[in-house]
């Protein structure tokens, strides 16, 4: 609120309304003995001290005493200084006061005039756009242009907590993970609820879940010793296994990276496998394995490799080709004729 002045004339002389700078002038530092002289330099006349009032931060004689907007004079009036310059009621509140956001009238310079953001409101007038409860020296916010009481701000802007549904209060310490939040106490596991803090966690859908809990409840686990597989795993008929665990069920060797094949869901190496369940040739006596595309020829109940189905008397390939048995032995139809000759 601006400082407003009275000034009473002290003795009546000639007015003028025309504004003029005023100067004195003293010969020596001491005061002559009827005082110092006032001379109106655009009139040149001189006017004496007991003809002035005495303002702040400048003597002005009464006979020019008026307002700097309007030239009417304040002598006897209220007045306000503004930058050195003297203003009635009227005109200062018609210049420089500002208006009221809520009522839209001018704010004289007998209310009170509180401000926010380069807005002004009169005292009676600073209320809550919505309750209307005043908030002179009380807790507020601000939303598009208007004013709330903390209550009415929190119930309709305030952020709110992911995990209770209550709002961020002034001061309380939020956690902020992918456009989510929480209070402290609200980031916690939901497992074992304890506190995640600033600690490592994995999130689920909605969930949070600390690193433990996360492994114990959704980890993948080998298929043959029920531990968590943290990395190096490999997948075999869609099921998880350690490397060092997927091994030959016969010899324990590892088959990461092996050829290898299987026997009632059952993992073997191919000399294993071999061993325990292919069919022998019955020419060379080695397991038949049919691993990386191994071709055997059968008859009747016995086997051979491909490479093992040849004439016994000319060793002639007989694969694809007529053959006669004889005995253990086939033999191709030409070594047959003339084993019979």
């Amino acid at each position: 609120m601006s400082e407003d002045y009275t000034i009473t004339e002290v003795r009546k002389t000639k007015k003028t309304k025309k504004k003029t700078k005023i100067s004195y002038d003293v010969d020596t530092d001491e005061r002559a003995a009827d005082g110092p002289q006032f001379q109106d330099e655009s009139r040149n006349e001189l006017v004496y001290t007991d003809e002035f009032s005495k303002t702040t931060p400048r003597d002005i004689f009464t006979g020019h005493f008026c307002c700097w907007q309007c030239d009417d004079s304040l002598t006897g009036q209220r007045y306000v200084l503004r930058d050195d310059h003297p203003y009635c009621v009227r005109c200062y509140e018609q210049v420089f006061a500002n208006t009221c956001e809520d009522c839209n009238k001018i704010i004289g310079i007998d209310s009170k005039d509180l401000s926010y953001k380069d807005k002004h409101w009169h005292e009676a007038c600073f209320l809550c756009n919505k309750c209307r409860v005043s908030l002179v020296d009380k807790p507020f916010g601000s939303r598009a242009e208007k004013v709330y009481c903390s209550s009415c701000y929190d119930a309709a802007f305030a952020t709110r907590c992911d995990g209770c549904g209550d709002v961020f209060r002034a001061g309380t310490k939020k956690m902020e993970y992918k456009g989510r939040q929480w209070h402290e106490k609200c980031f916690c596991c939901v497992v074992c609820q304890n506190s995640i803090g600033t600690k490592s966690f994995i999130p689920r859908e909605s969930d949070i879940y600390c690193t433990v809990c996360y492994e114990e409840k959704f980890a993948t686990r080998c298929i043959k010793c029920n531990q968590i597989i943290t990395s190096g795993g490999v997948t075999y008929r869609n099921d998880p296994w350690h490397r060092e665990c997927f091994s030959c069920t016969n010899c324990n060797t590892c088959l990461a990276g092996q050829r290898f094949t299987s026997r009632d869901d059952n993992p073997y190496c191919a000399e294993c496998f071999g061993e325990l369940f292919a069919k022998r040739c019955v020419s060379c006596n080695r397991p038949i394995t049919g691993i990386g595309g191994t071709r055997f020829i059968s008859f009747e109940d016995r086997n051979w490799h491909n490479e093992c189905f040849i004439c016994a008397m000319c060793n002639n390939s007989l694969v694809g080709k007529g053959f006669i048995t004889d005995g253990p032995d086939i033999l191709c139809p030409e070594c047959a004729k003339q084993k019979l000759m």
